[in-house]
């Protein structure tokens, strides 16, 4: 009986090496997939759907307490806040959308996604979803919407976090002088590429399975008309400076959260957020070691930590 019993275990785990090793080599897209439903059930999250103005919204819902809404950044989607959102939901309740463009949200052909029209459609989102006041954070070029959107909605957005946030004037690095030039540093072909166009915005180089790597390249391709575009819109001194002009408005409580060695969005845009937050109830900023342009996935107990404090210290 008990070799009749070892015999059978064999025999799944075989099966399961042959089914695991299948989607490795013929569907690595499953494997990804997997992965993004096994860290969202972690988080105790649930995916749904909701169409808002031109937008089909996909977005993660989850988790007890003051509502916590997190917007990612330019060629990112909603799964960045995942490793966060673990530590989150214990506490709050957080609403994790795909910006409208990314990820599984709808985009529409020749639509501008600039980050007015982003923050425009932000609030469709918000009154689909019947959403009162809630904490607003924004990750980098989320960070320019989730700014706008609280300046022109201060009674949904009570709180208002920055993490190494988009739109704010800072010290001039080789990622803006590239950027100015017409070279876009996100896309990329390959798998060196990928290396490369991730090296700007990690501090360690990512240890991902080739295979895994392949899906995020071909992903990149089919998005390459969309990631350009929208990039194009970006170079703008109006979308650059989108928040940065617009600071002395706000005036809840305000949160700036950086990475120290950031190569994208330099840290000097912190001492921009502290000088033109002029009207803020109050001013808040910490800065982490030991990460580039996202703390989330490279520093997510420090970031959960922070976010955490702010959230109920006001």
């Amino acid at each position: 009986m008990l070799l009749r019993r070892l015999k059978f275990l064999v025999w799944i785990a075989a099966i399961l090496v042959i089914v695991l090793g299948g989607s490795y080599l013929f569907a690595p897209q499953l494997l990804l997939r997997a992965n993004n439903m096994r860290q969202a059930m972690a988080a105790q999250l649930e995916k749904h759907s909701v169409q808002a103005g031109d937008t089909r919204w996909v977005y993660y819902e989850g988790g007890d307490g003051p509502t916590i809404v997190l917007l990612h950044g330019f060629a990112a989607n909603k799964e960045v806040w995942l490793p966060v959102a673990k530590l989150l939901t214990p506490h709050f309740h957080l609403i994790i959308p795909d910006l409208p463009g990314w990820g599984e949200s709808s985009r529409n052909a020749g639509a501008s996604y600039n980050v007015d029209a982003q923050a425009a459609r932000l609030q469709t989102f918000v009154q689909a979803l019947q959403l009162q006041s809630f904490v607003l954070v924004g990750h980098s070029l989320g960070g320019a919407v989730a700014g706008v959107y609280a300046i022109q909605n201060p009674e949904h957005a009570r709180e208002l976090a920055l993490v190494d946030a988009y739109g704010l004037k800072y010290q001039e690095n080789a990622f803006t002088h590239e950027a100015m030039a017409g070279k876009n540093p996100f896309l990329f072909d390959d798998r060196a590429g990928f290396a490369r166009s991730t090296a700007l915005a990690f501090e360690k180089p990512l240890d991902l399975p080739g295979r895994i790597v392949d899906v995020l390249v071909k992903r990149n391709q089919q998005d390459r008309a969309f990631i350009e575009s929208n990039f194009n819109e970006l170079r703008d001194p109006s979308q650059y400076l989108a928040l940065q002009n617009r600071l002395g408005q706000l005036e809840m409580p305000v949160l700036g959260l950086w990475c120290h060695d950031d190569k994208i969005v330099d840290i000097s845009a912190l001492d921009s957020l502290r000088s033109g937050l002029t009207h803020a109830s109050s001013i808040s900023t910490s800065i982490l070691i030991g990460c580039n342009h996202m703390p989330m996935l490279e520093k997510p107990e420090q970031t959960a930590q922070i976010l955490s404090g702010f959230a109920l210290s006001h």
